[in-house]
């Protein structure tokens, strides 16, 4: 028994490096955005806002704001925000659907994007 033992306390400590290896190496995944999925907000000046689970490098990031018809616009950055978060403002916003298209780059390397679809209305 006591080899079982001496074997197990040599695995453990690889388990768990090799499970901290693995959520080091994993993208950035969007926890909560504003707005949010689906949301109507009123037009003119949109905050937008997208938290993530990891620390982002914001010069290899980028915000898209796509209208209905195609159109797009590449939004700033916010500088000075939180290491796992992306603030821009949307402006002009008129009436109808957009698609908030986001791209980051974690500061583990690896890139990650997706899209927020909402809604100005009245």
């Amino acid at each position: 028994m006591a080899w079982r033992a001496r074997v197990l306390s040599m695995m453990l400590p690889m388990i768990l490096l090799a499970g901290s290896v693995a959520h080091a190496a994993a993208h950035a995944s969007l926890l909560s955005s504003a707005p949010a999925p689906g949301a109507v907000v009123a037009g003119g000046e949109v905050s937008i806002e997208l938290r993530f689970d990891s620390r982002l490098d914001p010069r290899f990031s980028q915000l898209k704001l796509v209208r209905e018809d195609g159109a797009a616009a590449v939004l700033r950055i916010e500088a000075g925000g939180p290491s796992d978060a992306l603030k821009a403002t949307g402006t002009g916003l008129r009436e109808g659907r957009y698609r908030l298209h986001w791209q980051v780059l974690g500061v583990d390397g690896h890139a990650s994007r997706g899209d927020v679809a909402f809604q100005v209305g009245r």
